[in-house]
């Protein structure tokens, strides 16, 4: 199965954003994963559409927009103006979870579901044939540099199979290493979030091209 790298830019330098960015997309980045946080849903603050809006003029990457956030829907129609081309939302947090993910795809978006690591994944049972992208959070949501959670592997592999065969990707994000790569992928996740395994390496450009097995 081959995969897509989404980098985190929860890990970058927010001050030479605009260069990190354009290093992982040279350097085969498939996606940008743009962490959204509130301060609400999780106890830390990040960025919103304004700063999307910024970035996306001057990039060509999927721009892969993870709202962990309370009551999504007053923001959604915000970030696809900005420029997001995946909207993720919290199983948690969106009251009307089937809509929610309707409208987004109304707007040309993909629509993604995410998961708390202690969240089961019977909740996705009615909303299959409107998702896009199943995120399962391999670390409890709101900081980077996490350890990764043994036991999502586990939850990524009851996933893949939840979704018998429907053409939908599973996103894991939280401690994704090169030492963990393959045993999360060979569990059926193909989209790989990673932030401080690439924009805190020695070579961030290098560690998206090994994540890529580029090399």
């Amino acid at each position: 199965m081959s995969i897509k790298l989404s980098p985190s830019i929860l890990a970058s330098d927010y001050g030479a954003l605009r260069e990190n960015i354009s290093m992982v997309e040279n350097a085969g980045a498939d996606y940008l994963h743009i962490d959204v946080m509130d301060g609400h849903f999780v106890p830390n603050i990040t960025i919103g559409p304004p700063v999307v809006s910024c970035l996306r003029k001057s990039s060509g990457l999927v721009f892969d927009c993870h709202l962990m956030i309370s009551d999504p829907d007053r923001y959604i129609d915000d970030f696809a103006r900005a420029g997001a081309d995946i909207i993720t939302v919290h199983a948690e947090a969106a009251a009307h979870l089937q809509r929610t993910l309707s409208y987004i795809r109304s707007l040309g978006l993909k629509a993604g579901v995410a998961l708390n690591p202690a969240t089961d994944i019977s909740c996705l049972n009615y909303v299959l044939d409107d998702v896009d992208m199943i995120l399962v959070m391999t670390v409890n949501p709101g900081f980077g540099g996490q350890k990764f959670i043994p036991a999502m592997t586990r939850k990524v592999r009851d996933t893949r199979a939840l979704l018998s065969g429907r053409d939908a990707d599973i996103q894991v994000d939280g401690g994704i290493t090169l030492a963990n790569l393959k045993e999360i992928t060979d569990a059926g996740a193909n989209v790989i979030v990673a932030g401080s395994a690439v924009f805190r390496a020695d070579d961030p450009a290098k560690a998206v091209r090994q994540f890529k097995g580029l090399e």
